[in-house]
């Protein structure tokens, strides 16, 4: 299922079930109901409440956000360190040049077009993409330099592996969900309480209150929905992408 129908689905449902509790709730009152006889703490605690409740959200989606960022700035950084060892590699013989660059296309190819859905379903990186990667590093660590040209470029290249390594290692790293089971419980039963105070209000059924009521659990539907679709960096819809790796490797892409 799409994630904008999970969203609309879930928007439209909040809005139903708070609209139709007013609706029916407000059948249940009497005539002689006076709604301005709230007290002032109950006011003041509904304020609090819906400001410590923002707080957490606004927490929640700067974390994801950071995560997702992290996880995109890996991605670059593992693209960029390949791109550089096809590069450098330009002093080497040409059967080595060659063969050192086969393998880095063969593993970005592997990596664009089936370690990235296998990451994003199954929040690891893959058994295939790693013996790869190791037979990249082993065609470069191997090979003895033979002219004072070739041995400037071969620690570089080494860093570069380096380099490459660390950023694979944070990408499977990030691959998985990053917020906690009990931030989520919390969110979630910070979002029922939210909501519950329009009742602690006493909200009526003019057009301006329902509108208002609908509106709000809409956003907090929103908020919740995007922190979800953050919260794993690679497998939903406003995900990080392999866009470095197919900038720096447009030859895989044809």
């Amino acid at each position: 299922m799409s994630e904008w129908l999970v969203l609309s689905i879930a928007m439209a449902a909040a809005c139903i079930v708070v609209l139709t509790i007013v609706v029916i709730n407000n059948r249940r009152v009497g005539e002689d109901d006076d709604p301005t006889e709230t007290p002032d703490v109950m006011d003041y605690m509904t304020m609090m409440i819906g400001v410590i409740y923002a707080i957490v959200l606004g927490l929640a989606i700067a974390g994801v956000w950071e995560a997702r960022g992290s996880a995109q700035e890996s991605v670059r950084q593992e693209a960029q360190a390949l791109h550089e060892i096809q590069q450098r590699v330009q002093v080497y013989p040409a059967d080595v040049r060659e063969r050192i660059r086969d393998d880095v296309d063969a593993y970005v190819s592997y990596v664009v077009d089936t370690e990235w859905p296998h990451m994003s379903e199954h929040e690891t990186l893959s058994a295939k993409g790693t013996e790869l990667f190791d037979e990249l590093r082993r065609e470069v660590t191997q090979y003895a330099p033979r002219t004072d040209l070739e041995g400037q470029a071969y620690q570089p290249l080494l860093d570069q592996v380096a380099v490459a390594d660390d950023a694979r290692g944070a990408r499977g790293e990030s691959a998985g969900a990053t917020m906690p089971g009990v931030v989520w419980f919390g969110l979630i039963i910070g979002a029922v309480v939210t909501v519950g105070l329009i009742f602690v209000l006493q909200i009526r059924r003019t057009f301006r209150e329902l509108l208002l009521a609908g509106l709000f659990s809409v956003l907090i539907a929103f908020l919740l929905f995007l922190i979800w679709d953050f919260d794993a960096p690679y497998g939903r819809g406003i995900s990080a992408t392999a866009g470095p790796f197919l900038n720096l490797f447009p030859q895989i892409d044809s």
